[in-house]
């Protein structure tokens, strides 16, 4: 399996025979939007900088909410949470997603607002192998926030998301933050990660972060 990062939420997730797609962007935001083939999308909420499902190739099966889902023999959760602190008063509603492929379970936490992840959501989230969060503040949690729930959610890889990038028209901090509050200000950017189902194998309690490069 391998995760590529396009800028701000979005992620291709490859497995052997097909890809997913997660929080594809409209051009507004400064990117240029992805353009690949996907048998599955993800939108975590209705935000033009998330949910333009309609610029990936193919036909592919749209998730834009909370539920159980199984599709080509991935299951996935979406659960749903605040896109801010005030229970969805200023931004409304966001999807949490978990994504159980090729025996990793990968999650998404979207436009997550939630200064913690409440119990509920914890448990069904359940043992995470990759956990994807926003870390650029703003419009989600910010650097501190996220370094907290990390902790919460004790995930093998962790990979940051929704910050600063040139071209990105967004106001987000920087990764810089986040990277020190995980003391791994040191670590460098790497095109894709490639992980397979053996490589958490008795690797509880270490967390790694992971920083990607775009490839909008």
């Amino acid at each position: 399996m391998v995760v590529t990062w396009y800028g701000q939420s979005c992620f291709k997730i490859q497995s052997s025979d097909f890809a997913i797609a997660i929080d594809p962007y409209s051009k507004e935001i400064g990117l240029t939007p992805p353009r690949f083939q996907t048998a599955i999308t993800l939108v975590t909420h209705n935000h033009f900088d998330h949910n333009n499902a309609l610029s990936l190739a193919g036909a592919p099966f749209v998730i834009t909410g909370a539920g159980e889902y199984e599709v080509r023999g991935v299951y996935i959760q979406g659960i749903p949470t605040y896109h801010d602190s005030s229970e969805g008063k200023e931004r409304g509603m966001n999807t949490v997603y978990t994504i159980d492929i090729e025996g990793v379970r990968v999650a998404h936490l979207g436009d997550f607002g939630e200064p913690e992840l409440r119990d509920e959501t914890l448990e069904k989230l359940g043992t995470v192998n990759i956990l994807m969060i926003p870390v650029g503040g703003t419009y989600t949690i910010d650097a501190k926030e996220a370094a907290r729930i990390v902790k919460q959610v004790e995930p093998r890889f962790v990979v940051p998301m929704h910050y600063k990038i040139p071209g990105l028209r967004a106001n987000l901090a920087s990764v810089d933050q986040f990277l020190k509050e995980m003391g791994s200000s040191k670590i460098q950017p790497q095109d894709k990660l490639t992980v397979k189902k053996k490589d958490f194998e008795g690797e509880e309690g270490k967390t790694e972060v992971v920083l990607l490069q775009t490839n909008h």
